[in-house]
């Protein structure tokens, strides 16, 4: 464990931190039969060479097309097109969904998820605003995609999955995909600006944050039924599922938070910064673990933890949240906030050895396994919040 303290707040710090990260992935990354490995050790080794899973192809090209447009090495763009054409032809089926997950460049998990799809969406808006002009297309095409397979007007909010065939929804329905698709339609709208895709994503801050938030205490529940209403016994016995966990996910109040005062800062709402205070602060009243520090994974709706992992992803997804919450604010205790998540972070989630960050830890902080970066992980989150932070701070690089 290290104990020496960065300046968490310096730009300089997150710059470097970011290219730390990049540098785990640059040397092992790229696979010359098509896409990106995904599957690294916590010493960079890959344990599998086949699999591609469709979060992980395209949080890959997030990462690269970002990391070009602000930093303009001439390889990262290269690798997001390179990225981009391996969704589009690799993932891509001829009836227009993207693959699950491919092994061996066959599809081997037929379902078709709409939070995968959100991905594409974010992947094809960042290599537009990276100035790959093929990308365009795409967005439209999977934002098309979406309108037609999942969006479901009368709820104002996606559906979650259907069938290869396109022909059979099933009954599930989840916050998770709908945050993305926040996430991705801003991303979408700052790509083009095209106003129907900020349009949308307020719509889907509106109907996740505030009205179905009404019917769990004003916080975001995970699940529903076909009616969109909570539903608090789907995996109930599955506190850990890695995506559909039964509880409440600290880290996903926060998410939503961040996303509220992002949209905040694009089409100002009287509506946003209350209830971004009102996710992030009951998050860490009842998410940060007051015995080791750390932010767990899920909180029961008695308040108590019922999983107690560490993710990578929530704690730096909340740190960001944080600084925008100060940034916005100028209240002190978002500033400490900040720094007590990163300094658990710093001496628990990130590999001062090998680089990059761990994507779980026990309660403790201790390790629960040697897997890295499985499939999905890429560092998207952690790279993410750092960016977003330099975006808050105004000290974003200008752009190529």
């Amino acid at each position: 464990m290290t104990t020496a303290k960065p300046d968490f707040a310096s730009p300089d710090f997150l710059q470097k931190h970011i290219h730390s990260i990049l540098a785990f992935y640059e040397p092992r990354v790229v696979a010359p039969e098509g896409g990106f490995y995904s599957c690294f050790q916590d010493d960079g080794s890959c344990y599998d060479t086949t699999s591609r899973q469709l979060v992980g192809s395209a949080r890959y090209v997030v990462n690269y097309a970002t990391a070009y447009r602000l930093y303009g090495k001439p390889h990262h763009k290269e690798w997001a097109q390179w990225g981009l054409d391996y969704l589009t032809q690799g993932h891509r089926q001829s009836n227009g969904h993207y693959a699950w997950l491919l092994e061996s460049g066959k599809v081997t998990d037929t379902r078709v998820m709409a939070y995968g799809h959100a991905f594409v969406l974010l992947a094809a808006a960042s290599c537009v605003r990276a100035g790959i002009e093929t990308a365009t297309a795409t967005l439209y095409e999977i934002h098309e995609f979406m309108e037609q397979y999942f969006w479901d007007e009368s709820a104002s909010a996606y559906t979650d999955e259907r069938d290869q065939s396109l022909t059979t929804l099933d009954p599930y329905r989840g916050q998770n995909a709908n945050m993305h698709m926040c996430e991705a339609l801003l991303a979408a709208w700052q790509a083009t600006g095209d106003s129907r895709f900020l349009d949308r994503s307020e719509l889907l801050a509106q109907r996740f944050a505030i009205d179905l938030a009404a019917q769990s205490d004003g916080q975001i529940w995970e699940h529903y039924d076909q009616n969109w209403q909570v539903d608090m016994e789907f995996n109930i016995d599955k506190p850990n599922d890695r995506y559909k966990p039964w509880g409440f996910q600290p880290g996903h109040q926060t998410e939503w938070a961040k996303l509220l005062l992002i949209l905040d800062k694009e089409r100002p709402n009287k509506l946003w910064l209350p209830k971004a205070q009102q996710l992030y602060d009951r998050a860490m009243a009842t998410g940060w673990d007051p015995e080791h520090g750390g932010i767990v994974y899920g909180v029961a709706p008695d308040g108590s933890f019922c999983a107690t992992e560490k993710y990578f992803w929530v704690q730096s997804e909340t740190f960001a949240a944080a600084w925008r919450l100060y940034a916005q604010t100028g209240d002190e205790r978002y500033h400490e906030d900040y720094c007590r998540i990163w300094q658990w972070s710093w001496d628990h989630m990130v590999d001062h050895v090998h680089g990059a960050w761990f994507r779980v830890r026990n309660q403790d902080g201790s390790a629960i396994d040697n897997k890295k970066s499985p499939l999905g992980k890429t560092d998207y989150h952690t790279m993410g919040a750092c960016w977003d932070v330099l975006t808050a701070m105004g000290k974003e690089l200008a752009e190529h």
